[in-house]
């Protein structure tokens, strides 16, 4: 057997993370690593003692947004749910800022834009992602190329059997 690099090794980290979600529309996870070594992990759900989405169902909100396709704007609704804290905000509250001063982020989805304001605030050096967050994705890499921070998609890699859901897009 191979031994596998630091990136996949992390990243698996961050996907076993995500398997304690309780999420019905998408489960993520995260792990705050220093150097080498694993400082932390977290993943999306709803606040410590408060029924999650699988006990009281999603807290949707409706959302619009504006898409252009073939040069035309047109405006889609969107649902999304309120009643899950981010894995990356998560990873944030339950550990410390000195810990995460030079320190890099895995993150089984790239981070939305309120995360990754977050993320660009606490000290990180690097973020690495697996699955591609569309909708704030130019604003996001703005950011972080204006910060400074390292933000790179593993497009290759491959979660380990039994980690990715079945969850609604």
């Amino acid at each position: 057997m191979q031994r596998k690099d630091w990136d996949t090794y992390f990243m698996d980290i961050a996907f076993m993370a995500s398997t304690r979600s309780q999420c019905s529309r998408r489960h993520v996870g995260a792990a705050l690593v220093q150097g080498k070594k694993l400082l932390g992990t977290a993943y999306n759900g709803a606040p410590m003692g408060v029924p999650d989405c699988s006990e009281a169902g999603c807290m949707l909100v409706e959302e619009y947004e504006v898409r252009v396709a073939d040069g035309k704007e047109e405006l889609v609704k969107k649902q999304r749910c309120v009643r899950t804290i981010h894995a990356e905000q998560n990873l944030l509250l339950f550990t410390d800022r000195e810990d995460r001063e030079g320190s890099s982020v895995y993150v089984t989805d790239q981070p939305c834009w309120t995360c990754a304001n977050m993320l660009a605030n606490s000290g990180v050096v690097e973020i690495v992602f697996h699955r591609p967050y569309l909708k704030d994705n130019d604003k996001v890499q703005e950011l972080m190329r204006s910060k400074g921070i390292v933000f790179r998609q593993l497009a290759a890699y491959e979660p380990p059997a039994g980690t990715e859901a079945d969850v609604t897009p």
